[in-house]
């Protein structure tokens, strides 16, 4: 029977998850946030029309900007996937751990998509001519509810490794 070396130990196993659970965190939160910012651009920017990522110049610039934004959402998901392939190969996945931080990283690009790029830089807003409170509202409550359920999934795997 072959003996199993740190890079292909079980899952379950302690050591295992205390050496790979940076790397789960990791690719959970670039793909989190990745996903999030394919989702919303497709649904926002392409299939409502409801704006574009940048809406302060002319229809093309606005158009350039979402082709931008889905390069940029489309490299980080792949960069999370390419972390999740390489803890699948060394049995290192921590299904828990990754789903938290993709939780709390499509969170993270809500709340800051929201405040900053809606915001502070004022590319765009979700709606225009008409009382953009309620979704403003709705776009802030989403984003810190996925913030806050990766994040207390997250602190529970901490509480799991550290008990057994």
């Amino acid at each position: 029977m072959v003996t199993n070396s740190d890079k292909t130990t079980a899952y379950g196993n302690i050591r295992n998850r205390a050496v790979f659970a940076a790397r789960n965190f990791w690719s959970g939160l670039l793909f989190g946030i990745g996903i999030m910012a394919f989702g919303t651009g497709t649904v926002f920017h392409q299939i409502l029309q409801w704006n574009h990522f940048y809406d302060l110049s002319n229809k093309e610039t606005g158009i350039f900007s979402d082709g931008l934004q889905n390069l940029f959402s489309w490299i980080v998901t792949v960069a999370g996937l390419f972390l999740l392939s390489g803890l699948r190969r060394r049995k290192a996945l921590w299904p828990k751990r990754w789903v938290g931080s993709a939780l709390m990283g499509s969170g993270i690009y809500l709340l800051f998509d929201g405040f900053i790029v809606h915001k502070v830089f004022g590319f765009h807003q979700i709606r225009y001519d008409m009382d953009i409170l309620p979704y403003d509202i709705a776009w802030y409550v989403s984003g810190g509810l996925f913030l806050l359920t990766g994040l207390l999934m997250v602190l529970q795997t901490k509480k799991e490794n550290h008990r057994k």
